[in-house]
């Protein structure tokens, strides 16, 4: 019998390094000492090096959640905040909601006797409204700040204003690149000084700390020559790896879950095609818009005799850590926020990433052993990519943060301290946006109750006015239906390879004439009464239960969000299915509702078939998943825009007629 062979049938590998092992354990006495001497601690350290997991912990043990006061972790995203939390809570053996708990929109697993809480940047901001100075924490850890993600920029201005009035919180930063002197400059303000002759940089406000990540070398590289469709090209080099490179999983980024969930299932149909005796391969997405049970499947170890293949949008490149891959596939491109001012309309664009971003790709592959990058595009290219990405706040619609920013007494936007400040344009769309959306007065201030309750609803603004209108359109349990099922970020449909004849007559069963809306309502009617939740009625008619199940909890949410301002909605009329038969007068209350909010999202039907914007500057398609794809209508709102290669899609499509732009927008659109 072959030694090795042996060996490893005898020993089996533990899943988790030992905490001690982490590059972060050696720093523990130097960042507790900082954490205690000043307001501000700023640490440096690559994904990986045990910054996330372990420092609450340390904070945990060294007393800083004595007097029922607990620790806040911020992450820029919600797959981050529950997987960590997880982590977290069995390394600390206690469940998920207990000692250690998470708090994402629409889903907080938290009790009484939490004392370490991951939540979303956006969530924190949230509990702001509430305990303005934050008071039930001692100490706000924010990681992955280089992110720069809308959130953060805005809590760490928010932080920067409760410290002046609360000098015993602590806070944390933590960041993967070398930004940290901004981060400090930002907190010191006059005290920096970043020549360290003059005395120590940051005054008496904080340090800068760096725990070196431990990794292991990764050969890069690159293509010869330019390729058309990088996500042919990732299945094919997944394919060469899998057949010529040793053991080790491997990760591939791509841009968003269309092209996540082709490319899982052509590895399926090649894998099939393997030597019976080769090892299996295991394709696993992951992406935001996946249940939290979906997205640890990616954690868990790999089976025996398989190769894992994770593929995934940006979300790998920093915020998760997955141990054991080896190999790092990467298209070059993230899909990121971009907003046009001169429409208004805000769209996902695929978009080259930036040298850091590609030095963090790369860097996945050297976590456990030295690994390799395998970049889907030339060196040249490589040489043309900006070198940090653009922070969120310079290309999003900032009409949600002006609003969070009113309602958290800030209401000289322009005077607020920004990391980054936005561009003017920005902001004078914004203001116009919420105040043609009735959120904001003459004088710009939020307007009560409106603008104010529009602020506490965890959706954006358009989503807001809709479900606070609703009730005067008298269809306010339509509303949160739909308002639930567009907050999915999946979609409900599940397609079947090669039958699309078969998934078309499904899906026409619920559809109704007016566009998606309304199909989307009908769906949750018929899974909610019909289907009595059954994962056999949604296979049966192609729906994805787990979305469905979802969309459930999210319409009790913010059932319970209105109901806190003292708005009850009827539940107890069980609304006849929109067929095509009985349609009531109901309809055109939903749509005209959806209008209110959604007027910024217009667009009016060309003769061939495609879509001008109503500033009439853009030309959209309809999506494919859309029921308006074929479909005439003359104008119609729509809830999103994505832009994919040459072509703009607008998804989630109602027909509406002209005359409600003008009833419920009229200082919107003037009339031509």
């Amino acid at each position: 019998m072959d030694s090795d062979q042996h060996l490893s049938s005898t020993f089996i590998p533990s899943l988790y390094k030992p905490a001690a092992l982490l590059p972060i354990a050696k720093h523990k006495h130097s960042l507790l000492y900082l954490v205690e001497t000043y307001p501000v601690t700023i640490v440096i350290g690559q994904t990986g090096s045990g910054k996330t997991t372990q420092l609450p912990q340390y904070l945990d043990q060294a007393g800083w959640c004595a007097d029922e006061k607990s620790i806040a972790v911020t992450q820029p995203r919600r797959v981050a905040a529950t997987s960590v939390a997880a982590r977290v809570a069995e390394e600390m053996r206690c469940k998920v909601g207990e000692e250690v708990g998470y708090s994402i929109r629409f889903e907080d697993l938290t009790s009484a006797s939490t004392r370490i809480k991951f939540l979303t940047d956006g969530m924190l901001l949230r509990e702001v409204l509430v305990d303005p100075l934050l008071s039930r924490y001692s100490v706000v850890m924010v990681d992955e700040a280089h992110e720069r993600s809308l959130s953060t920029d805005i809590l760490l201005g928010i932080l920067k204003k409760i410290l002046k009035q609360r000098p015993d919180l602590r806070i944390v930063i933590s960041s993967a690149t070398l930004q940290a002197e901004d981060f400090l400059r930002f907190f010191a303000g006059d005290q920096f000084q970043s020549d360290t002759e003059s005395g120590e940089m940051g005054g008496n406000i904080g340090r800068i700390i760096s725990l070196e990540g431990r990794m292991y070398p990764v050969d890069v590289l690159f293509l010869e020559s330019p390729v058309e469709d990088y996500v042919e090209r990732a299945v094919k080099t997944v394919m060469d790896i899998h057949l010529q490179e040793a053991e080790g999983d491997i990760l591939v980024f791509l841009t968003g879950r269309e092209e996540i969930d082709l490319m899982i299932q052509l590895i399926t149909e090649r894998a099939v095609t393997l030597h019976p005796k080769a090892q299996s391969l295991l394709p696993l997405p992951l992406y935001s818009g996946l249940t939290s049970d979906q997205q640890m499947y990616v954690f868990e170890p790999t089976p025996e005799s398989t190769r894992k293949v994770i593929v995934s949008t940006n979300i790998a490149e920093a915020s998760v850590t997955i141990d054991g891959v080896v190999y790092v596939v990467d298209c070059g491109f993230a899909k990121l926020r971009a907003y046009r001012p001169s429409i208004g309309i805000e769209m996902l664009t695929a978009v080259p990433i930036s040298k850091a971003a590609a030095a963090q790709r790369a860097g996945r592959a050297g976590r456990t052993k030295p690994g390799k990058c395998f970049r889907l595009y030339t060196s040249q290219a490589y040489e043309q990519l900006p070198e940090t990405t653009i922070p969120e706040i310079q290309r999003s619609n900032i009409a949600p943060v002006v609003m969070q920013l009113k309602a958290l007494g800030v209401d000289n936007i322009v005077r607020f301290s920004f990391l980054t400040p936005p561009p003017s344009k920005l902001v004078i769309r914004a203001l116009e946006l919420l105040y043609s959306l009735g959120a904001v007065d003459d004088y710009a201030k939020l307007t009560k109750p409106l603008g104010m309750r529009m602020a506490e609803l965890a959706v954006d603004p358009m989503m807001a006015k809709v479900l606070l209108s609703a009730q005067s359109f008298n269809c306010l349990s339509e509303i949160l239906t739909i308002a639930a099922m567009v907050s999915l970020q999946g979609s409900v449909w599940i397609q079947h390879d090669g039958d699309r004849k078969s998934s078309e007559s499904r899906r026409r069963k619920f559809a109704v004439e007016e566009g998606d809306h309304l199909t989307y309502l009908n769906v949750y009617q018929a899974f909610v009464t019909k289907g009595g939740k059954d994962p056999k009625w949604c296979r049966d008619n192609l729906l994805n239960y787990r979305s469905l199940q979802r969309a459930v909890s999210i319409r009790t949410q913010l059932k319970r969000y209105l109901e806190r301002f003292g708005i009850e909605t009827d539940e107890t009329v069980n609304n006849p299915l929109y067929t095509h038969m009985g349609i009531s007068q109901q309809p055109e209350n939903i749509i005209r509702c959806l209008t209110t909010g959604y007027f910024a999202h217009a667009a009016k039907m060309q003769p061939d078939g495609t879509f001008k914007s109503a500033s009439g500057d853009i030309t959209l398609h309809a999506h494919p998943s859309s029921l308006m794809f074929h479909r005439k209508a003359d104008w119609v709102i729509f809830h999103e825009l994505l832009q994919t290669g040459e072509k703009t899609f607008i998804r989630d499509i109602t027909k509406i007629d002209r005359s409600y732009l003008l009833d419920y927008a009229p200082n919107y659109y003037r009339i031509y």
